[in-house]
C-alpha cells in the first residue's frame, strides 16, 4: 500500500495559504478566537450549523484490526442545519487525537495540540431543525480522522443536509472512544500486506450500512433525514469506500470519490447510480487514474470525472486551511487553500442537489468560466 502511505505522508508536503470565504449573513453569536488560533471557514449556506457526536457499538461482528475486540465500536459525528445562532463551538479535535496525528504526519514544527485549539463553525449539541433533509455519508482517507473534512460537512448541513461523519476505529491515527479512550491506528501494521485497499474498503462499507442501520433508533434527531435520500462521499481511501458501499448498499443513491483509488470491484454488468469522480491532475497523468479509467467505461447511468487544476491529495480535505497554523509553508503551483475548498464545496454541493433535492445544476453539464480550474475528463459528457 504504498498509494496509500503516500497519501498520508501529503500531509507534510502541502502548502496552501489559510484564508477564509465569505461569511453567511447573521453567523452564529460566538467568542473571539486567541490570537493565533487557526479558524475554518465560513460555510456558504444560509443555516447556522449543529454537531453531536455518537458512539456505536455493533455487536455482530468482531473488530477486523483489533483481535482483542468482540465488537465493532464506531465514533459517528453529526452535523446539521439548525436555527441556533449561538451556543458553545465544538472542538475540531481533541488534545491526543491532535498530537497522535501531527506525530504520525511527521510535522513537528507545530505545537501539539495545535488542532484541538481550531476553531470549528458549529454550535455544539444544538436542537435539529424540524424539516426532513437528506443524509450525506462522509469518510476520510486513511490514517486521517473524520474531523479532517469537518469544512466541507458544515457547508454542506448550512445548505439544508444532514451529515453523519464515520471515524473508521483502528484506521486513522487517533479516535477518541467513550470513557476517553484513544485507538490508535492498528490497521496501519497491515496496509503493505497484499489486497489492503480492498479489504479495508469493505470493511468501511459495513461500517457505513450499520451506522445507516442504527441511526434512526440512536440519534434524536433522525426524524429530520430522509431515509430514501441517501448519499456517500469520501477523500482517498474514503471515496474509494463509496463505490464499495454503494455495490452492497442499495439505500445510497449517489456517491463522489474525491482523489481515492478505485478498489471495489464493478461488476461487468455495470453500475447505473450516479457517480462522480472528483481529484487532482494525478488521477489524469497517472496514479489511481487507471482505476477510475476502467471504473468509467462500466459506469452506465449519470456520471462525471472531473479533473480540479491545481489540486494536489490533500487539497479536499482542511489540511490547506490550517497550513499556516501547522507551520506547512506555500507550494508552487498549488491553488490556495480558499479557492481549493471553494472548488470542492461548490461541485460536491452541485452533484448532491441534483441527484438527492432534483435541483439540476447545470454546473455539472459543461466547463464553467466562473471555474476554469475544474476539466471536465475528455471522456466525460459536454
Amino acid at each position: 500500500m504504498r498509494q496509500i502511505l503516500a497519501a498520508a505522508a501529503g500531509l507534510t508536503v502541502l502548502a496552501m495559504s489559510a484564508c477564509s470565504v465569505p461569511t453567511p449573513p447573521r453567523a452564529a453569536a460566538v467568542s473571539t478566537p486567541p490570537a493565533g488560533t487557526a479558524t475554518l471557514p465560513a460555510p456558504t449556506g444560509a443555516h447556522p450549523v449543529g454537531t453531536t457526536v455518537l458512539y456505536l457499538t455493533d455487536a455482530s461482528r468482531p473488530d477486523p484490526w483489533n483481535l482483542d475486540a468482540k465488537a465493532r465500536e464506531l465514533k459517528v459525528t453529526m452535523w446539521y442545519p439548525t436555527k441556533q445562532r449561538d451556543g458553545q463551538r465544538a472542538a475540531y479535535m481533541a488534545p491526543k487525537e491532535s498530537e497522535l496525528l501531527l506525530k504520525g504526519t511527521k510535522i513537528a514544527i507545530a505545537p501539539y495540540d495545535t488542532l484541538s485549539k481550531t476553531r470549528t463553525n458549529s454550535i455544539k449539541d444544538a436542537e435539529p431543525t424540524e424539516r426532513k433533509l437528506p443524509l450525506v455519508v462522509l469518510s476520510p482517507g486513511f490514517t486521517k480522522p473524520m474531523s479532517t473534512l469537518t469544512s466541507l460537512a458544515e457547508d454542506l448541513a448550512s445548505r439544508g443536509y444532514v451529515v453523519a461523519g464515520i471515524d473508521h476505529t483502528y484506521e486513522s491515527y487517533a479516535t477518541t472512544l467513550p470513557g476517553g479512550r484513544v485507538a490508535e491506528c492498528l490497521a496501519c501494521d497491515s496496509n503493505s500486506d497484499p489486497g489492503f485497499g480492498a479489504g479495508l474498503v469493505q470493511v468501511r462499507a459495513a461500517d457505513v450500512s450499520f451506522v445507516l442501520d442504527q441511526l434512526p433508533a440512536k440519534w434524536k434527531g433522525s426524524r429530520r433525514f430522509d431515509r430514501s435520500r441517501i448519499a456517500m462521499v469520501g477523500q482517498s481511501i474514503g471515496g474509494s469506500s463509496a463505490m464499495a458501499t454503494m455495490l452492497k448498499d442499495l439505500r445510497v443513491r449517489a456517491g463522489i470519490d474525491m482523489d481515492g483509488t478505485a478498489y471495489a470491484r464493478i461488476p461487468k454488468s455495470g453500475f447505473s447510480r450516479p457517480f462522480m469522480f472528483l481529484g487532482s491532475a494525478q488521477h489524469v497523468s497517472g496514479g489511481p487514474a487507471p482505476t477510475w479509467d476502467r471504473d468509467w467505461k462500466l459506469l452506465t447511468g449519470w456520471k462525471r470525472w472531473i479533473v480540479l487544476t491545481g489540486t494536489e491529495h490533500q487539497s479536499f480535505t482542511d489540511t490547506p486551511l490550517l497550513a499556516d497554523a501547522l507551520g506547512i509553508k506555500p507550494t508552487a503551483g498549488v491553488l490556495p487553500a480558499a479557492r481549493a475548498a471553494e472548488l470542492t464545496r461548490t461541485y460536491v454541493a452541485a452533484f448532491l442537489d441534483q441527484h438527492l433535492k432534483s435541483q439540476r445544476q447545470p454546473l455539472l453539464d459543461k466547463p464553467s468560466s466562473r471555474y476554469p480550474e475544474a476539466k471536465f475528463c475528455p471522456c466525460a459528457p459536454s
